[in-house]
């Protein structure tokens, strides 16, 4: 089977994950169907003031305005089988987890919770609070996943990218998409 996947960006600092996931779902577009990605003003903001460029408009992915409520992936019906806030600011994850979908993002999320597909939010904050905790735990216990953007170190990455790849592969793991990547204890 190959996937149907959500690309939700919203504006939470980490641009870097953002991309790198999109880079790494066109290397692996055999495995995909279909990528569609709806972003928000802020996302689009925030990707040009960490990124220093625009690229986000050359990706090869269908866009989607978020308040068009008729994207494919607003309905169980279209069958897309995993979807990635990424980065998934805490306003984001705490309308997630309350059931609020008052724009595309958050109905996509709902539709993929409804349908018990994989929803992967990959919470981009620090210190978290407790109702940041408790809006986690929610969208758990919904079937959802939290992934948060905390790099690992042992592969040894040399630069920003190399870190923030760590995560993203983490979560192409959990979407269960075949990548190639550092495995602890492999040589």
């Amino acid at each position: 089977m190959k996937h149907k996947i959500v690309v939700a960006i919203t504006g939470a600092s980490g641009s870097v994950y953002a991309k790198i996931l999109l880079d790494k779902l066109q290397q692996a577009s055999l495995q995909i169907e279909d990528v569609s990605i709806v972003m928000s003003q802020n996302a689009m903001t925030v990707w040009e003031t960490e990124m220093g460029n625009k690229e986000y408009l050359n990706l090869p992915f269908r866009f989607f305005e978020k308040h068009n409520f008729n994207a494919p992936f607003a309905s169980g019906s279209a069958k897309y089988n995993c979807m990635f806030v990424v980065p998934c600011s805490m306003g984001t994850l705490g309308r997630i987890a309350t059931g609020i979908s008052d724009d595309l993002i958050t109905r996509a999320a709902d539709v993929v919770l409804k349908e018990r597909r994989k929803l992967i939010l990959m919470v981009r904050e620090t210190p978290y609070n407790l109702i940041h905790i408790k809006n986690m735990e929610t969208v758990t216990l919904a079937g959802g996943i939290i992934c948060p953007c905390s790099p690992s170190f042992y592969s040894q990455p040399q630069t920003i990218e190399a870190a923030a790849a760590t995560v993203v592969d983490r979560a192409l793991d959990l979407a269960g998409i075949d990548i190639s990547s550092f495995r602890w204890g492999n040589k």
